[in-house]
C-alpha cells in the first residue's frame, strides 16, 4: 500500500507533475519503440537495403 501512496503523493496529486510524467514517459516510449521497429526492419530486410547493396558493390 505504501507504493500506491508514494505514487499518488509524488505524481498523481498535482496535475503539473502528472502531465510532466506523461510527456517524459511518451518521449522515452517513442525512442524505444522507434529503435525496436528500426532494428526489426533492418533485420527482416537484411541484404535488400541500400546500405547493404552499396557495401557489397564496393567489394
Amino acid at each position: 500500500m505504501s507504493f500506491n501512496k508514494a505514487l499518488y503523493n509524488n505524481i498523481f496529486r498535482r496535475s503539473s507533475t502528472f502531465a510532466l510524467t506523461i510527456c517524459v514517459s511518451a518521449f522515452f516510449f517513442e525512442r524505444a519503440f522507434d529503435m525496436g521497429t528500426e532494428a526489426f526492419f533492418r533485420n527482416y530486410n537484411k541484404g535488400k537495403l541500400f546500405d547493404d547493396i552499396i557495401e557489397r558493390s564496393s567489394e
